[in-house]
């Protein structure tokens, strides 16, 4: 690359990494005099880089915003993330399905070789996302490239499994390694996750990306086994709902029916795939599902309202005992009962 070009290259690269550069601080970072750096930024703005000068003690340039887009310069981490977050745009339901299939497209196609395989061996599936506040884990990027990898050879994983927070690290089945069979690389509720048969348990599993430490190298090919129900997006809606993802219809195990005495625009703000039904100013009907039926309960607690259960008489049950236990709560340490019972 001729010297002039790669200088500007790297002057581009300067002034997306910041707001406002001084031009010494500029010319110094390029081993270049202020009088090359206004001949560089004048070369720039030639080529459709909207920069602007601004004035003070040390005067210096901004790269701004313009009427149309120039071409965009990114390393090589940003260039990857750009795809990933593009992938997962895709099947966000946002209605930005096609313009960031056809904006991967174009990302793809002006990547050098080296990052052009990176991304093609990650393939993601965006399942769904949660309505909860957890924050959302920190997945090391080389972590993800490490699966994503196994996933597209098709090659027998092996892994180490951290033990979930407060667990401890005594558990013989979370400390052993393991080896799978990875199929899919899914995002669900902001955290990232593997699902693949398990070799040794002899069944599917899905894992936490954040808990997963890859050994090298990976093992022998295999031959995909086909997922319960034949949708990855099913299969894990229906795991984390508690069923064996096999029916399809990812229905919550425990699926119950109350009235609320709240407006209706109120509960469904927080009622996740609840179905909600108004009956009046400030009473509605909630039909929700949970993994068990005391979860089912404490959730339809939290509205913090005047409930009345419809059924089934399981949850009617569950509200019994989730009501002994918090009357027990409310005794204090010596058997003496708190002031608000």
């Amino acid at each position: 690359m001729p010297k002039t070009s790669a200088r500007l290259l790297s002057l581009l690269s300067l002034l997306q990494a910041r707001r406002d550069w001084p031009g010494a601080l500029l010319a110094e970072r390029l081993d270049i005099s202020p009088r090359t750096v206004r001949r560089d930024v004048d070369r720039l703005r030639e080529l459709g880089y909207p920069i602007v000068a601004f004035k003070g003690p040390e005067g210096g340039y901004r790269l701004d915003a313009g009427t149309e887009l120039p071409p965009l310069l990114f390393d090589d981490e940003q260039a990857v993330a750009l795809a990933v977050a593009l992938q997962i745009a895709t099947t966000t339901g946002a209605g930005i399905e096609e313009a960031a299939a056809r904006a991967l497209t174009t990302v793809r196609q002006v990547m050098p070789s080296r990052l052009r395989r990176r991304i093609d061996m990650l393939q993601i599936t965006a399942v769904g996302r949660s309505a909860t506040n957890r924050p959302e884990s920190q997945v090391d990027s080389g972590v993800l490239m490490a699966l994503g990898a196994a996933v597209h050879a098709r090659e027998v994983l092996r892994f180490d499994y951290a033990s979930p927070p407060g667990a401890g690290d005594d558990d013989p089945a979370m400390a052993a390694p393991r080896r799978v069979q990875p199929h899919h690389l899914v995002t669900w509720g902001g955290r990232w996750y593997l699902v693949a048969w398990d070799l040794d348990r002899e069944d599917w599993r899905t894992f936490r990306a954040d808990r997963i430490t890859p050994r090298v190298p990976t093992g022998p090919r295999f031959t995909p086994r086909e997922l319960p129900g034949g949708d990855v997006a099913a299969f894990v809606a229906g795991r984390f709902r508690g069923s064996d993802g096999s029916g399809g219809s990812g229905e919550w195990p425990c699926r119950g029916e109350v009235i609320l005495g709240l407006p209706a625009a109120e509960v469904s703000r927080y009622s996740r795939d609840g179905v909600v039904e108004e009956l009046g100013p400030d009473r509605c009907r909630l039909v929700l599902g949970s993994w068990s039926w005391a979860g089912l309960a404490a959730d339809i607690g939290r509205f913090d309202a005047d409930i009345e259960v419809v059924g089934p008489v399981e949850l009617r049950d569950a509200f019994g005992k989730l009501a002994r236990r918090y009357a027990n709560a409310a005794t204090g340490p010596l058997g003496e009962k708190s002031q608000y019972v």
